[in-house]
Order: structure tokens, then sequence, then C-alpha cells
């Protein structure tokens, strides 16, 4: 049996990964700033990947327990939409707060850890927008795309540790995560495509792949002796990572325009 420690894991596809991992017998510890109603046998663990006082309090009460953490997977996240030029410093620095320094302070944290204990494995929710960046979601793309690169560079370092670094990067999932997207659509006269293009992501959202999906291409990445640093989820998307690769970058972008722009 794992133990396996799973951030914002009480909703959307946190939630369906902390039921898979559950399910299959690992040991779940759900982190996140409020409490909800969980599956039998996982764990509700408070902490607010923001704050370092409160992810050391986190992980620190894991180990205590258990004695090791075997798995983390960093899938605490949200998103903000609107043109670059309107959006506020404030919300663009939260953005990359929450996606990418609140994966940062889990990593960090739990890096000593898997050290000391010979091994572990880390995931880390990335986005395919990583690789195809979607205009009027600037931030929310660097945000992931800054994981891609966190995670490559990571694997490299701890490789000697026998720890395994991996992102996973979803498409289009059905989940709240679309309500509870930041929207502004300041600057609308400069910008008229904007409202059409956040309209059309989020239609694609709601017609997209079920967090279980999701939850149990993580759980098939967990279990791989020698992971990739980067996975799709999808056929569709996983053809979308390789155009992005093998097409020019410019035809790459022309065709998001087409898309979102």
């Amino acid at each position: 049996m794992r133990i396996a420690a799973i951030t914002g894991a009480t909703s959307g596809i946190g939630l369906a990964m902390a039921e898979k991992f559950n399910k299959e017998g690992d040991r779940v510890y759900a982190l996140a700033r409020r409490e909800a109603k969980l599956p039998e046998g996982v764990i509700f663990m408070p902490c607010d990947v923001t704050d370092e006082a409160a992810v050391s309090s986190a992980v620190n009460g894991i180990v205590s327990r258990e004695g090791r953490i075997d798995l983390l997977i960093n899938n605490a996240g949200f998103g903000i939409s609107g043109a670059v030029e309107f959006t506020a410093l404030e919300d663009a620095k939260r953005q990359f707060d929450v996606n990418f320094f609140g994966m940062v302070n889990m990593t960090k944290a739990v890096l000593p850890v898997m050290r000391a204990q010979g091994g572990g494995r880390v995931i880390n929710l990335s986005s395919v927008a990583a690789v195809t960046p979607i205009p009027y979601q600037t931030y929310y793309s660097a945000s992931k795309a800054a994981i891609n690169c966190y995670t490559m560079a990571l694997q490299n370092e701890v490789r000697g540790a026998n720890i395994k670094v991996s992102a996973l990067m979803p498409g289009d999932v059905k989940t709240g995560f679309t309500a509870a997207r930041k929207k502004s659509l300041e600057g609308l006269e400069a910008y008229p495509a904007l409202e059409k293009s956040v309209r059309t992501m989020e239609h694609d959202e709601q017609n997209g792949m079920a967090p279980s999906q999701l939850a149990a291409r993580a759980y098939a990445i967990s279990n791989k002796r020698s992971p990739k640093p980067l996975y799709s989820c999808g056929f569709s998307y996983r053809l979308f990572c390789v155009l992005a690769k093998v097409l020019p970058n410019r035809f790459v972008n022309w065709i998001l325009s087409k898309l979102y722009g």
C-alpha cells in the first residue's frame, strides 16, 4: 500500500484521483483549503498550497502518521481569462502563485522525505495549453508551461535518488473548473474576439472527458517503472501535442487563432 498525497482533492480532477487511488488500495490524503465529502477511506488534510507553513504542517502530519509519502500529485489550481493588456498584475501573480508556486511548495516539502526513504513519485498537473497556448488564457497557459519546464528539469535532478517526476497534460475536462474560472471582459472594445474565445473554450470543457478518465491515466503513470517527463490524455490531445512539436510554430499559432482568436 502506497501513501499518496493529492492537492486540490476535494473536487473535480483531484477528487476523481482520490477516488481512483483509494479504490486501487493506496492510502490517500486529500489536501485542500476546505473540507468536503470524500470517499470512505480518504483522509482530509487542511492545506493551502500557497502557504509554506501550511504545506510543511500537512506534510509533517502525514509523515508523523504514516512514516513516509510515496506519491505526491500536485493538482491544485485554477484559471483566469482575459486580455493580457487589461489583466491586473495581481491576478496574473495569483495565477502563478497557486498553479506553479503551490506545486513548488509541495514538491520542496516532500523531496527530503522521498530521498530519505529511498524514492517516491511526483505527478504534476499541467495542461495541453502548455504546448498550445490559448489566447485570452495567456497566464494560465504560461503557468502550465512553467510546470512542464520545472518537471523536466527536476526529473533529471532527482534521478539518482530514485524519485520519478512526470507532468500530466489534460485537454478539456468536464468539471467545476469552468464555473470557477475568474473571467474578465475588460478591454472588450479593443479585443472583440475575447468573449467568443472564452465561450468557445468553456463549451469545449463542458463537452470534454470525464475526470475519471484522467484519474485512470494518472494511476497508470504512477505505476510505470521509467515514466516519461510529459504525458497527455486522450488520442486527440496526444495528437495536438505531437503536431505542436513537428509543425512550424507559425502554423500552430495560426490554427490556435482560428480556434480561439
